[in-house]
């Protein structure tokens, strides 16, 4: 979470009754059992499947185990049987009968019925390690995820980033904020950062971009809020570089100063000290910070328990939203109507409703400690290891429940995509849809949480 002053095996299903199936199996192995000049794959080709090949390949392997399995119990078995055999005749030798009730013959009925036990044994544990394979490789396959491959690497903040965001209208930038005490503005394309915005005295914990000005909107440790613009000259697109000539770019990254950007560090881009509008009504951390539809009105959620709205032309304290038991851990905003969402650690979220101008409810949801709002939808994320997706329009119970295995940390929502993104405890990011369907996870190596 972010800090005041200068400073965060498969899963295992109910057991379900199988369904008895026959199972027919012939040794496909032998020359003499199939055509001649007729392999494995060849067999299903005259089949009429709408399988892709590399599954089916994949099939066609893990089978060929299967085969390869039975054949080895097979012959295991009938080593068993000479065995047996063997045993008889060295008792008939003997003058022995295995009749009667020659108790010779209770013992090799109980060692023929320990073999056979084992083999039987042997026969469940490979079928079921075998139907594992199968159904672990239709999951993988039938899922569908999403392949998430780095793109670009924004590199300048010399702490960690809390919160990013992108503008709404051109030039289209991104911003990040940091404990580092700054915001970064960055083309997107390039990767370059193009301004600094140093006027906190903390921790820099959230960014948003007004709707239609150049004007950013940035909450801190220093109990503070800043409304602050900015003017931006986005680079001109570079041409591909030349693969087989060296470049400045193979140049090993320890010869690089810490906290250099391609081409000039944070230190040496444009810098804005000064603020257009300091909030400062709370008395604690300004945890986050949002737009109310048209830009004329913000909105700050606080450690103090407290979430004040305030007019932006005047910087004047509108309304202070009042009635959580402990911190707040975020507030956000629809993005058409003048409804606000405030978390808190207490367990509850807040639906805030200033379409009225006169008066303004709320109402009070069960719920977790940290939030997102998107369109018609709200998403809360939770230390219970869960996040819930919520209807406006009925707020009695989640229409789709993700259960994960870390705490979440702040949730970010594409309003476009309706893809919700997980950022975890434990170092991971997942994504999901707003069905509760997961698509995609980012690699390990390119988790820099």
């Amino acid at each position: 979470m972010p800090q005041t002053g200068s400073g965060s095996a498969s899963a295992r299903h109910p057991k379900q009754k199988r369904k008895a199936h026959s199972l027919s199996i012939r040794r496909t192995n032998s020359t003499e059992e199939r055509p001649p000049g007729i392999h494995r794959g060849d067999m299903l080709d005259g089949q009429d499947s709408k399988l892709p090949m590399a599954l089916r390949n994949n099939l066609l392997d893990l089978f060929g185990q299967i085969e390869r399995e039975f054949e080895n119990l097979y012959i295991e078995n009938l080593e068993l049987r000479r065995e047996i055999d063997s045993l008889n005749e060295r008792l008939t030798g003997d003058g022995q009968t295995v009749d009667g009730a020659d108790p010779t013959k209770g013992a090799l009925k109980a060692k023929a019925s320990h073999s056979t036990s084992q083999l039987s044994q042997k026969l469940k544990t490979t079928y079921k390690a075998s139907t594992s394979k199968i159904v672990s490789s239709f999951k993988a396959t039938t899922g569908s995820r999403a392949l998430c491959q780095l793109q670009k690497e924004y590199a300048g903040h010399r702490d960690g980033i809390w919160d990013l965001s992108v503008t709404k209208t051109p030039p289209v930038v991104l911003g990040t904020a940091s404990a580092d005490h700054s915001a970064l503005l960055w083309s997107i394309e390039t990767g370059k950062c193009l301004l600094r915005y140093a006027g906190h005295a903390g921790s820099v914990n959230s960014i948003k971009f007004h709707p239609t000005e150049q004007m950013a909107l940035t909450a801190s440790g220093d109990q503070t809020a800043h409304i602050w613009r900015y003017m931006v000259q986005l680079p001109a697109p570079q041409p591909q570089p030349d693969v087989s000539a060296p470049s400045e770019d193979d140049q090993d990254s320890s010869d690089r100063e810490e906290g250099e950007v391609d081409g000039e560090g944070p230190c040496e881009v444009p810098t804005v000290r000064v603020a257009t509008a300091t909030l400062k009504s709370h008395q604690g951390v300004v945890i986050a910070a949002d737009w109310l539809v048209g830009g004329k009105q913000v909105v700050t959620a606080s450690w103090d328990r407290a979430a004040n709205l305030y007019e932006v032309e005047t910087s004047e304290l509108v309304h202070s939203l009042t009635g959580h038991d402990q911190e707040l851990t975020h507030c956000c905003t629809h993005p058409t109507q003048r409804l606000v969402v405030t978390s808190s650690r207490d367990t509850t979220f807040r639906l805030w409703d200033f379409r009225d101008p006169s008066i303004h409810s709320v109402n009070v949801f069960q719920g977790h400690t940290d939030r997102v709002h998107s369109g018609d939808n709200v998403v809360s994320g939770s230390d219970d290891r869960t996040v819930k997706v919520w209807d406006l329009k009925n707020m009695r119970s989640p229409i789709a429940t993700i259960r994960t295995d870390s705490a979440i940390n702040r949730i970010s929502v594409s309003a476009n995509n309706r893809i919700i993104a997980l950022p975890h405890d434990n170092r991971q990011v997942r994504l999901f849809d707003m069905s509760g369907v997961r698509l995609a996870r980012l690699p390990r190596s390119n988790r820099m949480l």
